[in-house]
């Protein structure tokens, strides 16, 4: 079985709660499981048979799947907890989302079955929550099953007193007691109800020790230095992420394989900043490593574009084929960088892979970005029953039908022959039985590059330009082909923090591939973001897609720290990309309502929530960057940034209390907060002002911007001087007085440690002078 893991930060120092816990509440459960079903069934239920599901009138799609269910299912909200109250019953709190493989697996085998959904209705109130809408609650309540039991993942399964308090907890649960030792979901239900008709204060007096322990250990504590960690956790970051390189196929870990844009980030950061360093190109050559074989591998879809959400084995081939819009966000940042720094064509093509499929597949015409696309599917269209990856999946025979033509005019070779030979395609298929489990990819096929196509056309005696429109052509032909299948459910809920991840990677991807397209793709987020998701000063979560290409908000639930974190990060790409300087002040109105509505001002940093909502019962700092960096670690590399870029020392301080806040994971373990050692990295680094004077439009100033987005510096902060002396950055940087553009050209001064270049005029000087100015740097740096 495989389920979504996720590393469990707030047990680290509760090994005793999650023993205590077993404690009361496994024993109790095995010595019940004994009971007859009958006296479970037994409580009389006034929301009985005929209640309606609630969940049809809500805009989540993941909610909406569970609409049909013969689950009474509730929304989260007041409704569930008064009838909890009322008629004095356990809460079922059931977490997922609409992508989700094992979601779907258990509802099919327990919220569809009829006999289990008269048990939980009978006894329980259930209530059913999208995780990506409501981060706060899934966060307090998996802080509750790792430390339960050491991991977490989703669905989520936690019963909970009527005062939301959680007893008992786990993940998926398997409708009845048939393998890895997990109690069967009908049994457990009883086990539960029958104990809380007979000890309710027993549950009571659990549930609250348990909130009491969770919110002593969910707070960090306060630094007991005034410290900030320095070089010593930076060189420990990248000790600790050599050491857990995985040298044959890349990555961070053995199978499952996640991408882990943020130890790319880091790497390729600590690359740029200190390029003559061991360390520095060693973490170079592990990223880029990893990002070709991810390419190769069938994470990487070939035939639709985008890449999957992990891959189930260590050789990057056979994907969990849920496909998540933050993931092609992220490594589209990432191939960049890769971009960026080696010039290799490659990696451009396939950020313009990520970015056909996300403007193709998860675009609204409003301009927003759609969330995911779900892994199951159905084989045809006279398909029951979904499996994972039938979108996606080959046979040997299909290829062999749909390629018979020749490779070329006159030879012998087929075009099957040279697509399989290329892409591992053989007949009985190529998937690892033991990474099926449930034989969903018997005799299937999952496309990944078996070497480079130099060495396929020299195995077919092609020219590498024949060999390269074969492949080309075959997969076309598959794309075609693919588009008669059923597609997978999209689940078209548009996020706040999500559309900000891929609007600052369409604005980068603009910025650095020179073209306006992308550019334009990202205003239109970002004019989406300021109309549908920004209402009264204040970000909202999500906006949902309706019909004829419409927009609701739903219930218009409020935006969570991540929410303005990553708007913040995308309007500072998109003003670079643009040099609007509105998307910058807009940046900074958010940044301050952001420090305003989540900034701790007694411990520092910032909460994942606003105060208020009573039904939240742990106000959370997250500390761990996983497939999405945290909130305090994107704001760290925020606050540094924008702090000279505004003239606000004050943001520069908040990073630093930030710092100090995380100073004993930074110091220890600083592989968890990658992000934020790449912010480590940013603060210790004075940054590079460069300053242009000229104006926007010109030639001189467009060949300007194209060579200073195409080196790697990631210190920079880029201003413009084209004497419109009552702008918003004029204001900021007085000094910006004493530059002035001549005519047509544009001068570019390159400012660092208080030392400032010459004016040039020419795009190849401008390179020369930063590089010399970077040399000079890292000289210093070593001979302090």
């Amino acid at each position: 079985m495989l389920k979504a893991m996720i590393f469990a930060p707030m047990s680290r120092n509760i090994g005793s709660i999650g023993r205590w816990i077993s404690k009361i509440s496994s024993q109790p459960i095995r010595e019940s499981l004994t009971r007859t079903m009958a006296s479970a069934v037994e409580g009389s239920s006034s929301s009985g048979g005929d209640k309606k599901n609630l969940l049809a009138t809500e805009k989540s799609p993941y909610l909406l799947q569970h609409a049909t269910n013969p689950v009474h299912w509730y929304p989260w909200g007041k409704e569930a907890f008064s009838d909890a109250h009322k008629e004095n019953k356990l809460i079922f709190l059931s977490v997922g989302y609409s992508t989700c493989h094992w979601c779907h697996v258990m509802e099919r085998e327990s919220f569809e079955n009829p006999e289990i959904a008269k048990i939980m209705n009978a006894n329980f109130i259930n209530i059913k929550v999208d995780r990506e809408e409501r981060p706060d609650v899934d966060k307090v309540y998996m802080t509750f099953v790792t430390s339960l039991s050491g991991s977490g993942g989703w669905p989520m399964s936690v019963w909970l007193t009527p005062d939301l308090k959680p007893v008992y907890g786990g993940t998926y649960f398997p409708p009845n007691n048939r393998y890895y030792g997990q109690p069967g979901f009908a049994q457990l239900l009883i086990s539960l109800a029958a104990q809380w008709r007979e000890d309710q204060d027993k549950f009571k007096e659990s549930g609250k020790f348990i909130m009491e322990v969770l919110d002593r250990t969910a707070r960090l504590s306060a630094p007991d230095t005034s410290d900030i960690p320095g070089e010593e956790a930076i060189a420990k970051c990248f000790a600790q992420l050599a050491q857990a390189f995985e040298p044959r196929y890349g990555g961070f870990s053995g199978a499952p394989k996640f991408p882990q844009p943020s130890n790319f980030n880091f790497l390729f950061t600590n690359y740029a900043l200190h390029p003559s360093s061991d360390d520095a190109k060693r973490g170079l050559e592990m990223t880029l490593y990893t990002l070709r074989k991810m390419d190769q591998g069938g994470i990487h879809d070939h035939v639709s574009q985008g890449f999957a959400r992990y891959s189930t084995d260590e050789m990057w081939h056979v994907p969990h084929f849920e496909k998540m819009l933050y993931d092609q966000a992220q490594l589209t940042i990432s191939f960049l960088d890769a971009y960026i720094i080696t010039g290799e064509p490659r990696f451009a093509e396939v950020v313009r892979d990520i970015l056909t499929y996300v403007s193709r597949d998860l675009s609204h015409p409003s301009g927003g970005f759609y969330s995911a696309e779900d892994a199951d599917s159905l084989p045809t269209s006279e398909s029951l029953e979904k499996k994972e990856g039938a979108f996606c999946a080959w046979t040997y025979e299909e290829i062999e039908e749909l390629m018979s033509t020749p490779v070329k005019e006159g030879s012998e070779t087929t075009l099957a022959e040279v697509f399989c030979h290329h892409y591992c395609v053989v007949d009985g298929g190529n998937v690892d039985p033991y990474k099926d489990p449930h034989d969903e990819l018997k005799n299937q096929n999952i496309l990944m590059e078996h070497g480079s196509l130099e060495e396929t056309a020299e195995e077919f005696n092609l020219t590498k330009e024949e060999c390269d429109l074969a492949l080309a052509k075959g997969r076309k032909i598959l794309y075609d082909e693919r588009q008669k299948r059923p597609r997978p459910h999209l689940d078209d809920k548009m996020l706040t923090a999500w559309n900000g991840m891929m609007l600052g990677a369409m604005a980068k991807a603009g910025s650095i591939l020179g073209d306006e397209q992308y550019v334009q793709r990202a205003l239109e987020a970002a004019e989406f973001v300021k109309t549908h998701l920004y209402k009264d000063g204040k970000l909202l979560r999500a906006a949902y897609a309706a019909p004829e290409s419409g927009v609701s908000l739903g219930s218009c639930i409020s935006g969570f720290v991540d929410d303005y974190a990553w708007i913040v990060r995308s309007f500072l790409y998109l003003c670079e990309a643009t040099l609007d300087t509105t998307w910058l002040e807009l940046a900074e109105e958010l940044q301050d309502k952001q420090n305003e509505l989540f900034w701790d001002p007694e411990g520092t940093g910032y909460y994942m929530t606003e105060k208020g909502d009573e039904s939240i019962l742990l106000r959370i700092k997250e500390d761990q960057d996983g497939a999405e960096p945290s909130a305090n670690s994107v704001s760290s590399v925020n606050l540094v940034r924008l702090s000279p870029l505004l003239e606000r020392p004050d943001y520069r301080e908040k990073a630093e209390a930030i710092f100090r806040l995380f100073s004993g994971r930074l110091n220890k373990i600083p592989i968890a907060l990658p992000e934020m050692t790449t912010a480590l990295l940013l603060h210790s680094n004075p940054p590079v002002q460069i300053i242009l004077a000229g104006k926007i439009g010109t030639e001189s100033l467009k060949n300007m911007l194209k060579t200073l987005h195409g080196l790697q510096i990631p210190n920079r902060v880029l201003l413009l001087a084209d004497d419109n002396t009552g702008s918003f950055m004029y204001a900021r940087h007085k000094s910006l007085n004493n530059y002035h553009p001549k005519s047509n050209e544009t001068l570019a001064y390159v400012c660092h440690d208080f030392k400032c270049s010459l004016p040039v005029s020419k795009p190849d000087l401008l390179k020369e002078t930063l590089k010399t100015h970077m040399t000079a740097s890292l000289m210093r740096n070593l001979e302090m």
